[in-house]
């Protein structure tokens, strides 16, 4: 039991951590996303409107 203590002890801090960057991260991701597709339809109506 007591090793199971420690062994929490010791990554719930790096566990913790992991968490919270990648809820941050996948906003950002999402937000990425959807400037891609954004540029893609931009570039896309450049090229059919060019003579």
């Amino acid at each position: 039991m007591d090793s199971m203590v420690q062994l929490i002890g010791n990554l719930g801090f790096p566990i913790t951590i992991s968490l919270y960057l990648l809820t941050r991260i996948e906003g950002k991701l999402e937000n990425l996303t959807t400037s891609i597709n954004n540029l893609s339809q931009v570039v896309s109506n450049i090229k059919n409107n060019t003579p």
